[in-house]
C-alpha cells in the first residue's frame, strides 16, 4: 500500500498507476475506474484530492487494463465541514424530532447515502417508520386548593408544573392526586438540629417543600440546599414516608430550573407509540399508583404555603386545606423516521452478517434566544456523527468492498429518550443477532485534538463486548497518530451513566456487541451555540478515519469480535 500526501488527505491505492488528481468543477466530470467499475462523479459528488473547488480543471489520467487500482480516501476534513455546514445550519432549524425539519435532514442523508451509491435498507426505501406518540397537558388540568370550615372556599393555583414521564403517565388519561396538605418546611435537619419532617404526617397527604435553605444556615450550607442537586435527596427523604403528592418550590439556584421545565411541558414529550406503558392510573384501592410531583416557585399569600411565609417557616400541617391536581393527558400520533443505507458485502459466506454504524441525527429545534439565535444547531450532537458515516461510507464504497455488509442507521429521537435506536433494535430491518459489531459516533468533534471516550467495552452487559474493545484497541494503535482513550465513562458505576444515554445501549442489551465513541461535553453542549464553526474538522476527520478502520477490520476478519 502506498500513501501520498494532497491538500492535507491522505490517498490509500492499490496498483502500480498514478492516481488521478484534480476535483470537480461544476458541469465537469471525470471517469474513475473503482473495484472495476466505471463512476461518473459530477459536482454533486466529492474531490478525490483537494478541497472541493480547489483545482482548476480535472486531469484525466490513462489507466493500464494490466494494472487497475483501487483508491480509498479515507474520511476527509473537507467533505465533513461540507456536509455539517449545510446539515448544521439554520435550514434545518435544529431537527427536532417529529417535525417538518426533522424530515428535511433525512431527506438530505437519503440523498447523500444515494449518491454515495448505498442500498436502501429501511422498510420505506431509505427510511424506517418510527410511530410515536406526543403526550402534552390537555384543557382540563387543573389545581385546586380548598378550605373547609366557616370560611369554605375553592382556589385554582397558578403555576404549578406537573413532572411528567412515561413512566409516571402510562396508559392514563388523567393524572389524579388528591389529599390534606402538610408544609414540610425545607425538608432538612436545621441548624437549631431540628428535622423538619420528624414530626410532620405525610402518608396519604400532599406534601409542600421548599427547595431552600432556612434562616441561619451558613452560605456554603445555603448554596447546598438551594442547589437543584438537592431536590433528589429532599425527594427520597419524602416519598419513603409514602405521600399522595409533592409540590417542590424551587429558589436560589434551582429556581433556574422552572421556566425549562414549564416550557418543556407545554411542548410535550414523545414516546414510542408501539411501546407497553405501565398503567399507573391506580393501584388496589383506587390510590395513584405513584406519588404526583409538581414543581413552583413559592409567594407569599399562596394557599400552598403558611398565611405568615416567610415568617412563618414551620413544618405544619396547613388545616381545613386540601389539594386537588388533575393532568388531563392529550396524546397526538407523530411519525418519525431512522435513516437506514446499507452496503452489500464481497464474501458470499459472509454478507449475511453486518457491521453497523449508528449515530443520531435529532437534536433540540428552537430554543430560547441566546446572543440573538434560537436554532440549536447541533453541529457536534449529532451533527458530528451524523456526517462522519456519511464519510465512512463513502471511502467504503469507493474503496475494495468489504467481505462483511455494512449498515448505516442515522438514529431519530435520541434527544427524546433513545427513541431511534430503541425502536430500531426491537424492529430491526435486518436480523439483529447477524449484526457482529454496533459502532456509535456522537458528539466527536470538539476538545483536545489526540483524546477520545471509548465507551461499552467495559460496561456493556456479560462482558459482550470486550472482545471488540481489544479490536478497537488494537487498530487505534496501528494509526499514525493513535488517540489517547478516556475510559471514565466506561464502567456501570459512573455517575454521568454515558452508556445508557446514547443509542449504543438499545442494541448492547440485546446482545450485540457495540463501542460508543465521543470527545466528551463543552461549554457548547445543547446551547444554540453548537455551531459548524466550532468544530475541529481535522480531529473530526481523525476520529472518523479511525472508526472507517475499524469498521472495515470487522467486516473483513473470518470471525465475529469473541
Amino acid at each position: 500500500m502506498v500513501g501520498s500526501e494532497c491538500a492535507g488527505r491522505t490517498l490509500r491505492h492499490q496498483g502500480t498507476t498514478t492516481a488521478p488528481e484534480g476535483c470537480f468543477g461544476p458541469g465537469s466530470s471525470v471517469e474513475c475506474v473503482m473495484r472495476g467499475q466505471t463512476w461518473a462523479l459530477t459536482w454533486a459528488g466529492f474531490c478525490l484530492i483537494g478541497a472541493a473547488g480547489a483545482c482548476a480543471r480535472p486531469v484525466e489520467t490513462a489507466i493500464a487494463p494490466a494494472a487497475v487500482p483501487v483508491l480509498t480516501v479515507p474520511p476527509t476534513a473537507a467533505e465533513l465541514r461540507r456536509d455539517l455546514t449545510i446539515f448544521a445550519s439554520d435550514t434545518f432549524r435544529g431537527r427536532e424530532t417529529g417535525t417538518p425539519d426533522e424530515r428535511r435532514a433525512a431527506a438530505f442523508l437519503v440523498a447523500r447515502a444515494s449518491h454515495i451509491g448505498l442500498d436502501p435498507a429501511g422498510d420505506s426505501g431509505y427510511v424506517q417508520r418510527v410511530p410515536l406518540t406526543r403526550i402534552r397537558l390537555g384543557a382540563g388540568t387543573r389545581f385546586t386548593v380548598q378550605r373547609s370550615g366557616p370560611a369554605k372556599s375553592a382556589r385554582e393555583v397558578a403555576g404549578l408544573v406537573p413532572l411528567m414521564s412515561p413512566n409516571s403517565i402510562g396508559t392514563s388519561a388523567k393524572l389524579h392526586a388528591e389529599g390534606d396538605l402538610v408544609f414540610a418546611g425545607y425538608g432538612v435537619a436545621r441548624p437549631s438540629g431540628e428535622d423538619d419532617l420528624a414530626t410532620l404526617p405525610i402518608e396519604g397527604r400532599v406534601v409542600v417543600v421548599i427547595n431552600g435553605a432556612p434562616p441561619g444556615a451558613d452560605a456554603a450550607r445555603r448554596s447546598e440546599l438551594e442547589s437543584p442537586n438537592a431536590i433528589g435527596a429532599r425527594l427520597d427523604r419524602i416519598l419513603a414516608r409514602r405521600p399522595a403528592a409533592v409540590i417542590i418550590l424551587v429558589t436560589g439556584a434551582s429556581a433556574d430550573l422552572y421556566e425549562p421545565m414549564r416550557r418543556a411541558v407545554e411542548h410535550g414529550f414523545l414516546q414510542l407509540a408501539s411501546a407497553p406503558q405501565p398503567d399507573t392510573s391506580a393501584r388496589a384501592g383506587g390510590t395513584s399508583a405513584a406519588p404526583m410531583l409538581m414543581l413552583g416557585k413559592p409567594a407569599p399569600e399562596s394557599p400552598l404555603l403558611p398565611r405568615r411565609w416567610p415568617r412563618d417557616d414551620r413544618p405544619q400541617v396547613l388545616v381545613g386545606m386540601r389539594f386537588t391536581a388533575v393532568a388531563d393527558i392529550q396524546r397526538t400520533p407523530v411519525e418519525s423516521f431512522n435513516v437506514v443505507a446499507a452496503l452489500r458485502g464481497s464474501d458470499s459466506a459472509l454478507q449475511r452478517n453486518w457491521v453497523a454504524y449508528g449515530a443520531h441525527y435529532d437534536h433540540l429545534g428552537i430554543v430560547p434566544a441566546a446572543g440573538g439565535d434560537s436554532v440549536a444547531h447541533g453541529a457536534d450532537d449529532d451533527g458530528s456523527g451524523s456526517v462522519a458515516l456519511l464519510a465512512i461510507a463513502r471511502a467504503m464504497r469507493q474503496g475494495l468492498r468489504p467481505r462483511r455488509s455494512v449498515l448505516f442507521v442515522w438514529h431519530t429521537g435520541e434527544e427524546e429518550g433513545l427513541l431511534g435506536s430503541v425502536y430500531f433494535a426491537s424492529h430491526p430491518t435486518v436480523p439483529l443477532d447477524s449484526i457482529v459489531a454496533m459502532i456509535n459516533a456522537d458528539m466527536i468533534g470538539r476538545n483536545a485534538p489526540d483524546s477520545l471516550y471509548v465507551v461499552g467495552p467495559g460496561v456493556a452487559p456479560h462482558g459482550i463486548s470486550r472482545p471488540l474493545g481489544k479490536i478497537v484497541d488494537s487498530v487505534n494503535a496501528s494509526l499514525p497518530s493513535p488517540f489517547r482513550f478516556g475510559r471514565m465513562w466506561d464502567s456501570p458505576a459512573n455517575p454521568q451513566r454515558v452508556y445508557y444515554r446514547g443509542d449504543a445501549f438499545p442494541y448492547g442489551e440485546r446482545g450485540v456487541p457495540v463501542a460508543f465513541f465521543t470527545t466528551g461535553l463543552h461549554a457548547d453542549y445543547q446551547q444554540a451555540s453548537d455551531l459548524p464553526s466550532r468544530i475541529d474538522y481535522a480531529k473530526l476527520a481523525h476520529v472518523s478515519h479511525l472508526l472507517f478502520e475499524i469498521g472495515e477490520t470487522l467486516a473483513n476478519r473470518d470471525a465475529r469480535p469473541q
